[in-house]
C-alpha cells in the first residue's frame, strides 16, 4: 500500500480531513522508519528533558526497542550509553 493509498484509507475510515490524515500517516511512516541508534537518542533526549536519571532512562529505552513492531537487536547499558555519547 502507497503512502497516498494509506491517507486514502485513513480518511475513508476515520473521517478525517485530507490534510489531517496525510500528517498523520506522514509521522507514523517517520517513527516507523527510525533507526534503532535515532531512536535511542530521541527518547534519551526526550526523558532527560522530563528530568529522568540515566540510571531510569536505559531500562525504560531498552525495553521500549524490545517492544517496537520490528524489535531491535537486544543492547546492553554500555552500547546504548555509546549510541547516545558516542
Amino acid at each position: 500500500m502507497t503512502q497516498t493509498e494509506l491517507v486514502r484509507h485513513v480518511v475513508a475510515t476515520t473521517g478525517l480531513a485530507p490534510d489531517t490524515a496525510e500528517r498523520l500517516v506522514a509521522d507514523v511512516v517517520a517513527y516507523f522508519g527510525e533507526t534503532a541508534e535515532q531512536f535511542v537518542r530521541r527518547r534519551h533526549a526526550e526523558l532527560r528533558r522530563r528530568h529522568y536519571g540515566n540510571a531510569r532512562i536505559w531500562p525504560v529505552i531498552a525495553a521500549e526497542l524490545a517492544a517496537r513492531r520490528v524489535a531491535a537487536p537486544q543492547l546492553s547499558e554500555r552500547q546504548l550509553r555509546r549510541i547516545v555519547y558516542g
